[in-house]
């Protein structure tokens, strides 16, 4: 039986946040926390929708491989700056494209009746690097969801979300 993927959509909002702009974006799952929490830390749960990570946690940071965009993808560093299992995750990394600024994400997660929300945000200083991390996020995020399905994670085409959302986000953050 061949299934088919919802048609992508832009859904992440622009939240202030401590005075601080992010992009938020939710998903939901039908699956206890504790399933979802390993989807967003555990290295070979990870590994199926955007990357695996080494090392060890509990010293506060760990090497990050993006390995959904390209199998060799280089290691960042990614700090641990508040884990709360299973129900929050903050995280920073220097800005690929500029080391002397730092990403920062933040997962927060709640069960209700079987179902779980992941809250995602990550921290965005403008509307340039809005518009190419919100439809990066939804991407992978859909792509997070299709994995925790188990559905065909190739029908799920970066090119139905970048440049398509770049508007969204622009409008967004202005």
């Amino acid at each position: 039986m061949t299934t088919t993927q919802p048609t992508p959509r832009a859904t992440g909002r622009r939240e202030e946040r401590d005075g601080t702009a992010y992009l938020v974006f939710e998903r939901t799952f039908r699956a206890p926390i504790g399933d979802v929490w390993a989807a967003v830390t555990e290295s070979d749960r990870l590994v199926r929708w955007i990357g695996h990570w080494a090392g060890d946690p509990s010293t506060g940071a760990v090497s990050f491989f993006m390995t959904a965009e390209a199998e060799d993808a280089p290691a960042e560093t990614v700090h641990i700056d508040e884990c709360d299992a299973p129900r929050r995750l903050v995280m920073r990394s220097a800005r690929p494209d500029d080391h002397s600024e730092e990403w920062r994400w933040q997962i927060d997660l709640a069960e209700s009746d079987g179902v779980t929300t992941l809250v995602f945000a990550q921290e965005v200083s403008d509307v340039v690097l809005a518009e190419s991390v919100g439809p990066g996020w939804d991407y992978y995020l859909d792509r997070m969801v299709a994995a925790e399905a188990g559905a065909d994670l190739a029908a799920i085409d970066f090119n139905d979300y970048y440049p398509v959302f770049a508007e969204h986000y622009r409008r967004e953050l202005t």
